[in-house]
């Protein structure tokens, strides 16, 4: 198990399709809930500890969107900023590098060519690099996943256990593990899954989807999830940053204090 000296984070999650923020249920029934760059910049001042843009459309439509989005964000959020979507080249991590992304998340350009993650970590190492699963159970198991990716439409028929450890072995600096199954449910995340793979894995794994109740977030991380990535609750406000950051606090997680916009204390 991977030992994160930043401690667990909270992660905002930010599902783009075109110039909109969305989000659905099972990664499917997509609404359209606004600006992006208006909710992220409402969670940065919240204090989220990263911001997780993802492309929902670009591999299907062969191109990340993000760009600009990236470029704007950047001037004004200032916590790491994770953008994936339509990565499929050594170019396209540089340009959104450039445009002021911290890391960038592969998925399907990586399971049709998994040396990809190899270019791309000898350039800009392991802490860029992220590597984006979308697991499925597979027939209703609670012991077995199926990678899937364009955001859950497409089965790889790939253990996504045995594509995870490959993954980290060819250099990846982050797992970051989407429940297709989970997703959107507001019943907390797959624990089961995200044990899992924290046993096979020694890098950070930031589960994602399902979260219903500020408890959840304790739960997966003592599973042992680095972090936690937040969408539905945020979007719809049923719940903000500083009272899951307070919850979890509570709760004796180690998790950074936000004193003011910006800064941090211990």
């Amino acid at each position: 198990m991977h030992r994160d000296p930043r401690g667990f984070r909270i992660v905002a999650r930010l599902d783009i399709k075109g110039p909109n923020l969305i989000k659905g249920v099972h990664l499917e029934g997509l609404r359209v809930i606004g600006d992006p760059e208006a909710h992220a910049t409402r969670y940065y001042e919240q204090g989220a500890d990263e911001i997780l843009y993802v492309d929902i459309v670009a591999s299907l439509y062969g191109r990340n969107n993000l760009v600009d989005v990236v470029r704007r964000t950047a001037d004004h959020v200032f916590v790491p900023l994770t953008v994936g979507g339509g990565i499929r080249s050594v170019e396209d991590a540089r340009t959104l590098l450039r445009a002021g992304a911290d890391k960038v998340a592969v998925n399907t350009a990586a399971v049709k060519d998994p040396e990809l993650i190899t270019r791309l970590v000898d350039i800009w190492g392991s802490s860029t690099i992220v590597l984006s699963v979308e697991a499925k159970r597979l027939g209703g198991r609670t012991d077995a996943w199926e990678a899937y990716t364009d955001n859950g439409r497409e089965r790889t028929g790939s253990d996504a256990l045995e594509w995870v450890e490959r993954a980290a072995a060819l250099g990846v600096g982050e797992i970051l593990l989407t429940s297709v199954d989970a997703e959107g449910t507001r019943k907390g995340y797959d624990l089961g899954l995200v044990e899992t793979v924290v046993r096979r894995v020694d890098v950070p794994v930031v589960a994602s989807g399902g979260l219903g109740e500020p408890e959840d977030l304790v739960r997966v991380a003592r599973c042992g999830a680095a972090a936690g990535a937040v969408a539905d609750a945020l979007h719809h406000r049923r719940h903000d940053l500083a009272s899951l950051r307070a919850h979890c606090l509570a709760r004796g997680l180690d998790v950074r204090t936000v004193t003011e916009v910006g800064t941090e204390a211990s």
